[in-house]
């Protein structure tokens, strides 16, 4: 039998133990906390001050950072937009599942509810869902929805409880917001058509009526014109719905912080996603000016200032210790992507890219590397983190975190330690894709062969096509200069190995060569 001294320092060993903080805590951090994901869309990696910008300020983005965990090997799975959202909500690579490339506006849901999303996971955990901002995953069937109706399937089917989204993108039709799936503010007598084949008679276009324009088009873009800006498809009535482009970032910025308000007595899971940087760049007046390097320069101040007042709607509600704010972006940068803004000449001596070679559209690291920035005070120990870390994980981490059991993971992993801070070591590999499959495994990175342009005409990025493979060491040439396929062609073999396995471990991308028949496939 124990003593009444020795059971008295059992006792207190037991209690000090349980009151000892998590690494980074300073006192007891919510088991739930709320998610708020911020998703930049087109925001390159050296596009902030947190990532060494100095010629455009980032103060909002830089406390996020220097209350939380910044990584520097942080990724999307796509040079481009949809299928990041893609792997993102689904946990699955894009590459698998037809369908997922920039999708045009009329383009019918490709999330599949059925084989479970990462809001319909959270919900599930008693979470309450919001999407607020760029969807650009399709809505209704396939063939597009009936915009005057019920726009279904959609966020709400895909997990979302509350949503007041945009259906694509700034530049494409429909110009409308979408909010509970329905049209904001349509007129029932003024009926709305969408085509993305032939413009509608009688209606004036960026093309045809180019004295119309307050913003020109630098390539594309000439088809619909609403707000002054001419955009990608064609679209007639609806008009009292149509979107002001200035004011979009304020719109959002409301909804979001409406819905924080709404939800703060529960756990909540809000997804951010904005239309900054993205073309058309038509900042509100009130920024117009502030970076001196043209409207891409100001639509990163106006996105730096949506990050400011979400964090202070968290101070002012005392949600800040008890909310995980992520904050990355879907694809690397683009310079001139179709308007002319003064974009290339204004941009002077910074770097959208940081370090990294390529940008959105490219195979080479800037068109996936990207920011990312974990933050959830009490919980997550300021600093930086050179982890590989993927979007594609949010996921399987969230559902670790929120308490679920995944019914089927697919290609996401948990990886909450590094994105806790609490492990420095992150995924294994991670594949990326840009019109082919390229593999991180550590510091290698191996581009599988492509027939594809070297440098994208319109947007004068460099692709990383190339008809032989090509292998990198990043640690030493992170601009991806040397290719040492030929001087490694043992590792060559082992990436390509790896990369075969990873590819092969999933469904068949049906819109490859040879999936109907089991052949084996080219890499997309």
């Amino acid at each position: 039998m124990l003593s009444p001294m020795r059971l008295t320092t059992i006792l207190l060993a037991v209690l000090f133990a349980n009151s000892v903080p998590i690494r980074g805590q300073s006192h007891a951090a919510p088991a739930k906390p709320n998610i708020l994901l911020i998703y930049i869309d087109d925001l390159g990696w050296g596009d902030t001050g947190c990532y060494g910008a100095t010629a455009v300020k980032t103060p909002n983005v830089d406390r996020l950072a220097r209350e939380g965990l910044r990584f520097t090997d942080g990724h999307c799975t796509s040079a481009t937009c949809t299928p990041s959202r893609y792997a993102m909500f689904s946990g699955e690579y894009p590459w698998r599942k037809r369908g997922t490339g920039v999708l045009p506006g009329d383009a019918g849901l490709v999330l599949e509810p059925e084989r479970g999303t990462l809001p319909l996971t959270l919900r599930g955990a008693g979470y309450t869902t919001g999407a607020v901002g760029k969807w650009h995953l399709g809505l209704g069937p396939q063939g597009g929805p009936d915009w005057n109706g019920e726009v279904k399937p959609g966020a709400r089917e895909a997990g979302f409880d509350f949503s007041f989204i945009m259906a694509a993108t700034g530049d494409r039709v429909p110009c409308v917001y979408v909010h509970n799936g329905r049209v904001a503010g349509l007129d029932p007598k003024d009926p709305i058509e969408v085509s993305y084949q032939k413009p509608f008679p009688g209606l004036p276009t960026g093309k045809a009526n180019p004295e119309l324009l307050k913003m020109h088009p630098s390539h594309g873009h000439d088809m619909a014109l609403i707000n002054g800006i001419s955009r990608i498809g064609y679209m007639k009535g609806g008009t009292a719905a149509h979107w002001k482009d200035e004011d979009m970032a304020d719109v959002f910025t409301r909804q979001a912080i409406g819905f924080i308000e709404a939800s703060k007595d529960k756990p909540f899971f809000l997804y951010l996603g904005t239309q900054d940087i993205h073309v058309p760049r038509v900042p509100h007046p009130r920024f117009v000016g502030k970076s001196g390097m043209g409207p891409r320069g100001d639509a990163i101040v106006q996105m730096d200032w949506c990050v400011g007042e979400l964090l202070a709607a968290l101070d002012r509600l005392k949600l800040t210790e008890k909310t995980m704010v992520v904050f990355s972006s879907d694809n690397g940068p683009v310079i001139d992507d179709g308007y002319k803004d003064d974009a290339v000449t204004k941009l002077g001596a910074h770097k959208a890219a940081g370090p990294w070679r390529g940008g959105k559209y490219s195979n080479f690291e800037a068109g996936s590397r990207v920011p990312f920035i974990v933050r959830w005070p009490g919980r997550v120990k300021p600093g930086v983190s050179a982890a590989l870390v993927s979007q594609l994980d949010f996921h399987a981490s969230f559902a670790a975190l929120a308490g679920p059991k995944l019914a089927e993971p697919r290609d996401s992993q948990n990886i909450l330690p590094a994105l806790l801070g609490d492990s420095p070591k992150g995924r294994d590999s991670h594949v990326a894709s840009a019109g082919v499959l390229s593999l991180r495994a550590g510091n290698w990175k191996y581009i599988s062969p492509g027939q594809g342009p070297k440098r994208n005409a319109s947007t004068n990025t460099e692709m990383g096509n190339d008809s032989v493979g090509q292998l990198y060491d990043l640690a030493a040439d992170p601009g991806e200069t040397k290719n040492l396929a030929s001087e490694q062609p043992q590792r060559v073999a082992e990436m390509v190995a790896q990369l075969e396995k990873i590819r092969s471990a999933g469904r068949l991308p049906a819109d490859l060569p040879g999936a109907k028949d089991g052949k084996k496939q080219k890499q997309p």
